[in-house]
């Protein structure tokens, strides 16, 4: 059994798919209630710290963690956020890094947005990996895809891993055009009847639509969020979710037709769309690939976020056995792994 740490927890994506692969945490760090309550429904075991990372004394720990993992707040460096980057007090990366220094645990696992691998971006996260290799590690990163690892959701996430005497392989693909088998379409979890309570928020036609090749993709619809089209992997579940960024579901066949109107220069419509329902915390909790028996405490809009938030368990646990195996000596091969690039570097 490998032991580990989750510093930004949430609601424990990670710790849940951790947990299947053998590395069982001993700590988390989690400075919201309602997600430590959410974590210690699944994982009471691990002594949970809900405070301010960096008001944390985790020096008792030292030396007695194989894997310290999270996902530090990424706001700065996302392509949907403000983009202040490093110098944003939200970033928690350099916490995240501390923790690393002071534990010196076998490997280092942390999970952020892609945006970090954007050129104007870029640059901080080969700071990242400079700072980590001065820990003593060997860096490996790369973005996936959660529907390429049987997610039905389009999430796309960059891993940062660091072991200390060679680099961490990857786990292939599993699903998608790499693959024999299909991505795994929205419809395997939800339908047109809602599981749980929707949110009162009426979807609107936009005013002045942008369209796309898909009638899945552009602003054709106020708000953000967009329709799901239930034979693909659905948009990344959003964690301002729970109003109208919530994603929904067309329950009459609207947006097809719909697009089609447009595209033969058809005048926009106004009003509500009719059949169009939000998707529930329940259904973004089985989009995301958690348990169907979490309860997610705190109030609904809490708990979209923590949802949101999460690396989906089933992608967590794909990473977490690959970790596992290659920290217990089992080497990779490239049947089933891909192999560390000459320079992470050069890697986009």
């Amino acid at each position: 059994m490998l032991k580990g740490m989750d510093l930004f927890s949430g609601p424990g994506g990670l710790t849940i798919g951790f947990k299947r692969a053998g590395i069982f945490p001993v700590c988390a760090v989690e400075k919201r209630q309602d997600a430590v309550d959410t974590f210690s429904g699944h994982t009471p075991e691990a002594e949970h710290f809900c405070e301010d990372i960096r008001e944390v004394d985790l020096s008792k720990y030292r030396g007695k963690v194989d894997v310290l993992y999270g996902g530090p707040p990424c706001q700065p460096f996302s392509t949907g956020g403000l983009r202040r980057g490093e110098k944003d007090n939200r970033n928690m990366i350099p916490a995240f890094l501390e923790a690393a220094e002071e534990l010196k645990p076998q490997a280092v696992f942390m999970e952020n947005v892609p945006g970090l691998v954007v050129k104007s971006r870029v640059a901080y996260l080969h700071t990242i990996m400079k700072e980590i290799e001065e820990l003593g590690y060997h860096v490996s990163c790369r973005v996936l895809r959660a529907d390429h690892y049987g997610v039905p959701q389009k999430r796309r996430r960059l891993f940062v891993v660091a072991f200390r005497d060679r680099q961490f392989w990857f786990p292939r693909a599993t699903h998608g055009p790499e693959t024999d088998r299909p991505v795994v379409a929205s419809k395997t979890v939800i339908s047109h009847e809602p599981k749980g309570v929707p949110p009162n928020c009426p979807v609107v036609y936009a005013k002045y639509p942008d369209l796309r090749r898909s009638p899945y993709a552009g602003h054709v619809y106020n708000g953000g969020g967009r329709p799901i089209d239930l034979e693909a992997p659905c948009h990344t579940i959003l964690a301002s979710s729970g109003g109208y960024k919530t994603h929904w579901v067309d329950t009459l066949g609207i947006v097809v037709e719909y697009h089609e109107h447009l595209m033969g220069g058809g005048k926009p419509r106004e009003g509500e769309v009719p059949g169009a329902r939000r998707i529930t915390v329940e259904e973004a909790a089985m989009i995301q690939t958690f348990p169907p028996d979490l309860v997610f405490a705190g109030s609904r809009s809490s708990q979209y976020t923590q949802v949101g938030d999460a690396v989906p368990p089933l992608l967590a646990e794909q990473l977490g056995k690959a970790l596992a195996s290659q920290l217990t000596g089992e080497l990779p091969d490239e049947k089933t792994h891909y192999p560390p690039p000459e320079t992470q570097r050069t890697l986009w």
